[in-house]
């Protein structure tokens, strides 16, 4: 593991919680479903919520046993030790600030225009979409992880720590101790972690970049009918991405345009 991950893995805040015990999601689509998986195999309690009320998460909340509760968005930010937020962009802004003041948020959305509509501020090149996040949430601690993998890979591809084939994934954020939780979060639910700076430096690990999806996904075969292709998809394991590639890849970006990729099956 980097030694700056090892150095962040011993700094914590006075009077914080060093383990997380319970999860909180904002937002339970196909990236926050396969982190509640991951999650509940790990032993973690979730708390699942959405847009839509705790009533239609009944099926995942089956699917996951008793380690999961279905709950309203604002119910999830206050019982999650930390809580993901896992909605499409466009709806940042709808996050429970109030709700979440206090607590470590890990950030997973990316910014699609296909899907968001037009955002002026991320178009003209200053913030990135993190850093929107954090201005919105300004009583919480962002940190931008899982955003770089797609929800299947993110399933498949988890493994034990010290695992031969143990991928990376990159997180960014302001906070060293945020950062410490989430490394560890991380490491519990089957991933090493790379740092690649703060908010400002997250845009490394956005669509368009080298690190973004493709890394952890092997060719698909040429000639495929789309059920063929579909089911390649959910059945093909991922391909390993250890700590030293990923900082490869995110050193070696470059900005462009934020929202010049469509949306791909990584979506929150």
């Amino acid at each position: 593991m980097d030694s700056l991950l090892i150095d962040l893995l011993h700094i914590t805040s006075a009077g914080e919680p060093t383990v997380t015990k319970t999860l909180g999601l904002i937002g339970s689509g196909m990236i926050g479903g396969g982190l509640a998986r991951l999650a509940v195999a790990a032993g973690l309690d979730v708390v699942l919520s959405n847009s839509r009320g705790p009533e239609t998460l009944a099926g995942l909340v089956a699917e996951l046993g008793g380690h999961a509760r279905a709950a309203t968005p604002e119910e999830a930010a206050r019982a999650g030790d930390l809580v993901v937020a896992t909605v499409p962009l466009k709806a940042y802004d709808r996050l429970p600030a109030a709700a979440l003041a206090g607590k470590v948020v890990i950030d997973t959305m990316n910014y699609y225009p296909d899907r968001d509509g037009r955002i002026a501020e991320l178009d003209a090149g200053g913030p990135t979409s993190s850093a929107l996040v954090q201005r919105h949430l300004a009583d919480s601690r962002v940190v931008k992880a899982f955003n770089s993998i797609d929800f299947r890979r993110l399933f498949l591809s988890a493994r034990p720590s010290g695992a031969s084939d143990r991928s990376a994934l990159p997180l960014a954020g302001d906070d060293a101790a945020a950062k410490a939780r989430v490394v560890k979060l991380l490491d519990v639910l089957g991933y090493d972690a790379v740092d690649i700076g703060t908010l400002a430096d997250s845009w490394r690990s956005e669509p368009g970049t080298p690190v973004y999806v493709q890394p952890y996904l092997a060719a698909q075969p040429e000639g495929l009918s789309q059920e063929e292709a579909q089911r390649w998809f959910f059945e093909t394991p991922g391909v390993p991405v250890p700590a030293d590639r990923v900082k490869e890849l995110t050193d070696a970006a470059v900005r462009r345009p934020a929202g010049e990729a469509r949306a791909t099956l990584a979506r929150d």
